[in-house]
Formats: structure tokens, C-alpha cells, sequence
């Protein structure tokens, strides 16, 4: 590896979603010193795992392409994938942070040809496809992946998989010898931006997440889409059949003292999008019902969730189901009591998804002491905090547009902490 030059006047952002590259391009295209880490092989984060996101609609080419193109243009920034923070020290202006980097086994030779990955027989779980799927133990991580470089997995190595790996690169690029690294880094001011994860639906025990195989997330239901992901772009069940009765159950595991108590906010968007998705692909052919305990819509938002109510294959029921039991032929049965109308229901539905919350990643233990997270697991906007601020998904449940806004934000209060320890130091 390189040199990693950092000083008090550079910005550290921890995590390469939507709202890391942002925070990191706003604070680099105004001139300040940034260095970009992420624990993934890739940058692009959630949102490279979507079909379409909210609220136009787009592609995740879309909006990550700009990104890409701003990041590759801007010498401000230097980008560590395969890195994590192991700790944190010292105060506002003058932070040392620990790094920790995984070998990815293939170094910057690479021209992402594909050679190792035909090379390789073993496969592992694909995390892109939330393990739906499994890929080559040589692979690049999803076509949009950035930097365009394979990785080659740690359970190969050691092996006959490994070497056939090496012996099919031309260009010298896959390294066996790679080994973890450690090291340490000074920076002035720390955006922390790790972003969310899909709460764990198999904690929801009346749902039978982990029983029935037509019930699924939200964010599986996503990649189900994606003509790269686990069924070729089909909406199907478990058996490879078209369903033609869907069930959208809101707030799974969110708004709950049990799990998550706070509104994770896109859930509402995210059934509402997906409805879309059932009517673009099968049409009259499939009915939709979303199960809600309120939608939770304002602006643009609530244009959208007016649209969908207008399509007749689409039905809302106010109720927070109570249950999931299993029916005929792989179906499964939602009870529970419509709270519009107060009666007791029992309906049949072919395939289920739930609107899984969303949950913080920001980790215990990092963070030096004073460092305000609340309840829910997001950084507080605190001045206690000295100059670690939280953005997009680390700092609340946000929406894509809400996220890189926060970022935004972020950036330009890491940008005046190294510009007062540059004045100082001037």
C-alpha cells in the first residue's frame, strides 16, 4: 500500500454510501484534504442495491454515476476500500484513528477482464443479492461496482481455487501474499456516514420471516428486480410461480418497543414504490395490499402515495397484522383486525413482503467518550461531540434525498473545524 498522508487539516469520512460520497465531494470540491474509507470492496453503498429509488424513480445509475465521475475527477480525495475504523483518539482538531485494512487479494493491476472469476469453480454467498444467490470466490462485486477491481474471497485462499485464480490473470494483478494491514492516520474533523442496515425480519417471530418461504424483506423484494439479481428481474415466489396476491405488511420490526422504536421513514416509500414495480411487471394479473398502521407522506411524497391509491389493483387496509400463519399450496394467511372497519380478518396471500425498519450501523465502543448516540443508535448533533459528526443514516433514518442533504451539512461543519485549525496554525 501506498502512503497515506494525513494531517489535522483532512477531513476523515467513514462509510462510501450515498451519503459518504457526498460529504466527501462537497468538502474536497471546496478544496480541503479528504480521506474516504469503506469496509466494502465497493463504494455506492444501499443505494447500488436498489431496483429504483424514491422519489422519481430513478435507477441507481442515476444518481451514483455522478458520484463516480465527481470522484474520479477530484485529486482532494484519497478513497481506502476493505477498511474499517478499530479506534479513535485525541479531540476536536487533532483526532488519531486507527485503521484497519482486509487484503482484497488483488491489487490496482487488475482490469476487472473477468479471467479469475471464469477461472474459479467454488462459490460463496453474494452479500450484494443479500445472499439470495451465490457467486464466483473471484468476483466484482456488481457492475456498478467503483473501484472496477475483483476481489478474491478469503475462503479460498490457501487453496487450488485461489491458484487457478493467479494463473489466469495476464496482468499479474491477483496477489495471494496479501496480508491485513494496520494503521494509523491524523485527521482535523471525522464525518461518520456508515449508513444502515435491513432490520433482522427473522427477530419478528409472529411473521414467520424464517418459517414460510413466500414471505420475504422489502430489500430481497428489491433485488428480485434487478435483472443482475437472484431471479433474472422476476417478481416470483419461492417455487418459481407468479404470484398474483401480494401482501405489503408497514413498520416490520419499525415503531415497535419490542424492536425498533423509532419510524424508520422509508418504509412507506418503499411499499408504495414496489406496488409500481408489481403493476409494471404483471399488471392486472396481480393484486396489491399494504397493511399500514398510517402512511407516513408529505409533498412529492404524498403526490405519489395518491397515484397509487387511484390504481384499482392496489388495496390499503388499516391494521398492524397480528400474525402470520401458513396456508394452501405455500401461501401463507395474514390475521388481524382492520381498525377502519374493526373487524377480524383472515387473508390469503401468495407472497409477503415486509417493510423491514431501518438500523443504525454507528458501532459501541469506537467513538471517544462524551460522543452523544441516542437511543435508536444515531450520533446526536451534539457540541459534546467535538468534531465527529454524524451524516445521512448515522445520524437518523433518512430518506436518499434527505441523506445526502444531511451530508451536505456534515461536510461544511467539518469544513469550518480545519479551517479554524488552519487559521491557528497560519
Amino acid at each position: 500500500m501506498s502512503e497515506v498522508v494525513a494531517t489535522n487539516e483532512t477531513i476523515l469520512v467513514v462509510g462510501g454510501g450515498i451519503s459518504g460520497l457526498t460529504a466527501a465531494l462537497e468538502a474536497a470540491e471546496c478544496g480541503k484534504q479528504v480521506l474516504l474509507i469503506e469496509k466494502a470492496p465497493t463504494v455506492g453503498g444501499r443505494v447500488g442495491q436498489l431496483y429504483k429509488y424514491f422519489p422519481k424513480l430513478c435507477f441507481p445509475t442515476c444518481g451514483l454515476e455522478i458520484q463516480y465521475r465527481r470522484l474520479k475527477a477530484n485529486k482532494n480525495i484519497r478513497l481506502m476500500t476493505m477498511t474499517e475504523v478499530a479506534g479513535i483518539s485525541g479531540a476536536a482538531g487533532n483526532y488519531t484513528v486507527e485503521l484497519k485494512v482486509a487484503p482484497r487479494y488483488v491489487n490496482e493491476n487488475c482490469t476487472a477482464c473477468g479471467d479469475c472469476g471464469r477461472a474459479v469453480e467454488a462459490e460463496v454467498d453474494d452479500s450484494h443479492n443479500y445472499n439470495m444467490m451465490k457467486r464466483k470466490a473471484a468476483y466484482l462485486p456488481h457492475n456498478m461496482a467503483y473501484p472496477q477491481r475483483y476481489v478474491i474471497d478469503p475462503s479460498i485462499i490457501g487453496t487450488a481455487e485461489a491458484e487457478k485464480a493467479k494463473a489466469a490473470c495476464k496482468v499479474n494483478a491477483v496477489d495471494l501474499d496479501m496480508q491485513e494491514e494496520s494503521l494509523s492516520v491524523t485527521v482535523g474533523a471525522i464525518i461518520w456516514s456508515t449508513g444502515w442496515k435491513p432490520y433482522d425480519a427473522a427477530k419478528i417471530q409472529p411473521y414467520g420471516y424464517d418459517r414460510y418461504d413466500n414471505v420475504i424483506s422489502n430489500v430481497e423484494f428489491e433485488r428480485m428486480m434487478d435483472p443482475n439479481g437472484p431471479t433474472g428481474g422476476k417478481i416470483q415466489r419461492a417455487d418459481g410461480s407468479t404470484p398474483s396476491n401480494i401482501a405489503f405488511i408497514q413498520c416490520a420490526g419499525s415503531r415497535d418497543r419490542n424492536h425498533l422504536k423509532h419510524c424508520s421513514r422509508i418504509c412507506c416509500m418503499a411499499s408504495l414504490k414496489q406496488t409500481t414495480y408489481v403493476a409494471e411487471q404483471l399488471g392486472d394479473g396481480c393484486k396489491s395490499t399494504i397493511y399500514y398502521i398510517d402512511i407516513r407522506a408529505i409533498d412529492r411524497i404524498d403526490d405519489f402515495h395518491q397515484k397509487v391509491k387511484q390504481d384499482p389493483n392496489v388495496t390499503f387496509v388499516k391494521s398492524k397484522v397480528a400474525n402470520i400463519i401458513g396456508g394452501s399450496n405455500g401461501n401463507v394467511i395474514l390475521n388481524g383486525v382492520d381498525t377502519e372497519g374493526y373487524h377480524r380478518y383472515a387473508n390469503e396471500h401468495d407472497l409477503v413482503v415486509l417493510a423491514t425498519g431501518m438500523e443504525s450501523t454507528v458501532p459501541a465502543g469506537i467513538f471517544p467518550e462524551g460522543t452523544v448516540i441516542n437511543e435508536h443508535g444515531f450520533i446526536d448533533a451534539d457540541e459534546s461531540n467535538g468534531a465527529i459528526f454524524g451524516a445521512g443514516c448515522s445520524s437518523d433514518a433518512l430518506d436518499v434525498n434527505r441523506a445526502a442533504q444531511n451530508a451536505t451539512a456534515a461536510a461544511l461543519r467539518a469544513i469550518q473545524v480545519v479551517n479554524q485549525v488552519a487559521g491557528t496554525e497560519g
